[in-house]
């Protein structure tokens, strides 16, 4: 699992996450602010992971999110979100992300992650 895909509409999120990837190895393929862009990316360049917040503009992630499995049932998906979202992320469970992750990112538990799903 090398090429990541970053999905959140605050830039400074985007960057901050970039980082702590690529300083942990990882290669950051694109970078999409809303859901309707991670979809038309998804299907240009097949990354081998997303790393996606729920609330967003234009399409959220949920919905991004089911669309990505509908391009690719496998899809590997990591859905993001802010501490008091819980029912947000189980509608993201049971709509396929294999994990989640609560804002502010912890950068050893957002490596963690990825490993999990690499050992799968």
């Amino acid at each position: 699992m090398n090429s990541i895909m970053i999905v959140d509409d605050a830039g400074f999120m985007r960057l901050m996450l970039k980082d702590m990837l690529i300083s942990a190895g990882f290669v950051v393929v694109a970078e999409a602010a809303n859901g309707a862009d991670a979809v038309k990316y998804y299907k240009m360049l097949m990354p081998d992971l997303v790393i996606m917040d729920i609330t967003m503009p234009e399409m959220d992630g949920i919905t991004a999110l089911i669309e990505i499995k509908r391009i690719n049932p496998k899809a590997q998906v990591i859905m993001c979100s802010a501490m008091g979202q819980q029912r947000m992320v189980l509608e993201a469970i049971k709509s396929g992300a294999k994990d989640f992750l609560v804002k502010p990112l912890q950068g050893e538990r957002v490596i963690e992650a990825i490993h999990n799903l690499m050992n799968v």
